[in-house]
């Protein structure tokens, strides 16, 4: 079966839009120096925010089915792009980050390594333009 989305973007005035599905809504705005106001995340921002939530997902998933619960877990990403148009990430780094009592650095790197490998598509997505990295840091 094929998932079927929609979502729809509204310009909201000047370089500001609003991504709308069902009561969900998210705004994307450019900075000033770009003709914006800076009210929300640039498009490209948006994209590196959703690589690290759709990894986070899977990752917490992952460890919840190996009964393993850190007290905190961030994603840091880093991104470089090329210089001409069109612009786009050349290389993603991805520092996921975990603290926690007697957490296992080998169960982290291997819920990290099946959600890059296996279960993330927007991984799966950006890695056919862009090169992605990542490093797993127990605090």
């Amino acid at each position: 079966m094929i998932d079927m989305m929609e979502i729809n973007v509204s310009w909201a005035g000047k370089m500001a839009f609003e991504a709308v599905e069902g009561d969900k809504k998210v705004v994307m705005d450019a900075m000033p120096e770009k003709g914006g106001e800076g009210k929300g995340l640039s498009p490209k921002k948006l994209l590196l925010s959703s690589l690290a939530g759709c990894t986070s997902m899977d990752v917490i998933a992952i460890l919840r089915k190996m009964r393993v619960t850190p007290d905190y877990f961030n994603v840091k990403v880093e991104a470089t792009s090329n210089e001409e148009h069109p612009i786009y990430f050349t290389h993603i780094k991805l520092i996921y980050q975990f603290k926690g009592e007697k957490l296992s650095k080998e169960k982290l790197e291997k819920a990290v390594s099946l959600s890059q490998e296996r279960y993330c598509g927007i991984s799966y997505m950006l890695g056919k333009a862009s090169d992605i990295s990542y490093e797993v840091v127990l605090l």
